[in-house]
């Protein structure tokens, strides 16, 4: 099985997940460290996907006197997001940056090759000059 916390749609199942599980733990929603400590994730990666979720209306918080609690608002949204890695994106567009620079390393590398052999012949002719310069003197 693929890594989960590289796919976004499996990240955000596990999440909604947490919160039911922990509310029907501790018959009150849960809070983010709640929800970062059972999925053994970190408070940054959680409130990152928290937020994302948020955003599309799958989750929503309440501040409340014990702090921030999360609760579920439409868990059928989880089902529009993409099933695609979103890792395979980013390495695709990687991989098509490393070859544009390959491409433009090798014009650097032809330039370099070029001025290298117009200074060598440039070189070249003056000294066939010099020489021509001295037979004429002597």
């Amino acid at each position: 099985m693929k890594d989960p916390s590289k796919n976004f749609y499996m990240m955000a199942h596990l999440f909604v997940s947490a919160i039911r599980v922990l509310e029907y733990q501790n018959n009150t929603p849960p809070t983010l460290a709640d929800i970062s400590q059972i999925l053994t994730m970190s408070l940054e990666r959680s409130n990152y996907i928290c937020r994302k979720l948020k955003e599309m209306g799958i989750v929503d918080s309440v501040e409340g006197s014990f702090g921030n609690r999360l609760f579920i608002r439409d868990h059928l949204k989880i089902e529009e997001i993409p099933r695609q890695e979103d890792e395979s994106k980013i390495e695709e567009e990687l991989k098509k940056f490393q070859e544009s620079q390959k491409g433009l390393s090798k014009k650097i590398e032809n330039i370099q090759a070029e001025q290298a052999q117009k200074k060598k012949d440039l070189f070249a002719e003056m000294e066939k000059k010099l020489k021509q310069e001295l037979e004429k003197k002597s």
